[in-house]
């Protein structure tokens, strides 16, 4: 196993580099939006463990626009809190990949989905790309050799709301040794979504119904017994002291109204959720609602 050259990158990659290339050069589109593209069909590939992306370069050009159309509706559709309706087709990706595949579908595995393309983005985009980034971006021919040595190339359209930063350095001088990529006999990069998520992407919010108190042994027991043994990694709670009612029974008892839930993997998560933006769920005659983590409203 050995770690890969920028050479040894762009020949692995020399089909995809020639897709990329028409996006931006031949079809004019935004650098963004192309880069969301191939890293949509990278991860639609690496899903559904198809090999797309040289059947897509071998199609004609209009074939190839409505392809990117569609791959464009697939990331944007993750953007929305409200599942896609039942007319969210995308018909050619489905005779492509010769499955069923909808929006739908994709909105199901939301998490995984976004998970899979940051990934993507920033750890294969990136790289491979960059040298005909230089090309299409206007900014980029206005710095100084120095410059474009030390800084990143500015693609307008990121950071992304969903889909986070990506760093592409010119000239190709991304750091490839720190990121654990190499050649092996499963592909290039070697990796999976449990092992790039972060905790934040694995985690959900629960809540409680007051008066009603959960522990956190009977999340760890509900979840692991409905999803999988080794599904939780821990559960988080603070404990909320009810005083509202000094005749109640429950006076003074310790409750949580909510506890963070973290799990195995951003796959537990979408089958958790199933689509949905909240699940609720009754354990021992106790309601549990369920969504995923946000760190700007839950953290």
């Amino acid at each position: 196993m050995s770690h890969p050259t920028r050479e040894q990158l762009y020949t692995f990659h020399a089909q995809d580099r020639k897709l990329f290339s028409k996006l931006v050069l031949k079809f004019s589109r935004s650098p963004a939006e192309s880069l969301l593209v191939m890293a949509t069909w990278f991860w639609l590939e690496d899903f559904f463990s198809q090999n797309i992306l040289s059947t897509i370069l071998a199609l004609s050009d209009p074939v190839i626009v409505a392809l990117a159309n569609e791959a464009v509706s697939c990331f944007q559709c993750l953007d929305s809190d409200e599942q896609p309706n039942d007319l969210s087709q995308i018909p050619l990706t489905a005779e492509l990949m010769s499955v069923d595949i909808s929006l739908q579908i994709i909105y199901k595995y939301r998490y995984s989905a976004i998970t899979g393309i940051k990934n993507f983005l920033t750890t294969v985009c990136a790289r491979i790309f960059s040298d005909i980034l230089q090309r299409v971006l206007p900014s980029s021919s206005s710095y100084s050799f120095i410059t474009r040595l030390r800084h990143p190339l500015i693609i307008p359209g990121f950071p992304h709301p969903t889909f986070g930063s990506i760093n592409v350095m010119p000239d190709g001088e991304n750091d490839l040794f720190n990121n654990n990529l190499s050649f092996s006999s499963h592909g290039l990069w070697g990796w999976t979504s449990n092992c790039i998520a972060t905790d934040n992407e694995r985690t959900m919010f629960i809540t409680f119904s007051r008066g009603f108190p959960v522990s956190q042994e009977e999340v760890k027991r509900f979840f692991t017994k409905n999803y999988g043994e080794n599904c939780v990694e821990g559960v988080y709670m603070n404990v909320y002291k009810d005083k509202d009612n000094d005749n109640s029974r429950n006076y003074g008892q310790q409750q949580s109204l909510y506890a963070k839930l973290v799990l195995d993997s951003v796959a537990t998560v979408d089958l958790i959720l199933d689509g949905e933006k909240i699940q609720r769920f009754k354990y021992n005659g106790k309601h549990i609602w369920a969504r995923k983590f946000s760190e700007n409203r839950d953290g």
